[in-house]
């Protein structure tokens, strides 16, 4: 009994662990071409896998661009400019669509995309905070085509968890926007 007492002894210097984390381990930076029926191109990553977007109300060159072992998605939705008209209302739902976030974003920023050698502009948006999505963005040649990427994480958005992977994938979009050409 004396040894059980003494083994249960009193150590105040006691402290809980901190919480831990799975083990992310991140694939090295790989990227093919996308050539499909649609009128762009671009580099993504070899770890990426691009399916036709089956949802009710999806457009021919809807795709997206999953990320099996990260559980998020790159959706992407191209639109043909008809008119002017169209085409301001399809920047205004690029805005819309992005500043819904506002709610659970602490911030977001807006960064001007231009590459006039290929008529690519557009506004990439960074969404920061426990929103559903981190990453948004449109490009456009400003007359014949429009295209939006909005990044999603399937799973409850808690930045602090999704940090290190969401850094990861931007740095996939980015070359997917530096490499992006219309045909």
């Amino acid at each position: 009994m004396v040894l059980f007492i003494a083994a249960c002894g009193g150590n105040a210097d006691y402290a809980p662990k901190p919480r831990g984390y799975y083990r992310i381990v991140l694939p090295k930076k790989d990227y093919r071409e996308y050539t499909g029926g649609c009128p762009f191109t671009f580099q993504y990553p070899k770890y990426g896998k691009i399916e036709q977007d089956k949802s009710a109300n999806a457009k021919p060159c809807w795709q997206n661009i999953q990320f099996a072992q990260f559980n998020a998605t790159l959706h992407l939705s191209y639109q043909p400019v008809t008119s002017k008209k169209e085409f301001n209302e399809l920047i205004e739902d690029a805005h819309k669509l992005s500043f819904k976030h506002t709610v659970k974003a602490t911030s977001i920023d807006e960064g001007i995309i231009r590459y006039p050698d290929r008529k690519v502009y557009g506004i990439y948006y960074t969404i920061d905070g426990n929103a559903a999505s981190s990453a948004q963005f449109y490009l456009t040649d400003s007359t014949h085509h429009y295209l939006r990427g909005a990044l999603y994480f399937n799973s409850e958005p808690r930045l602090d968890s999704i940090q290190p992977v969401l850094n990861f994938i931007k740095k996939d979009v980015d070359v997917m926007i530096k490499s992006f050409k219309w045909r």
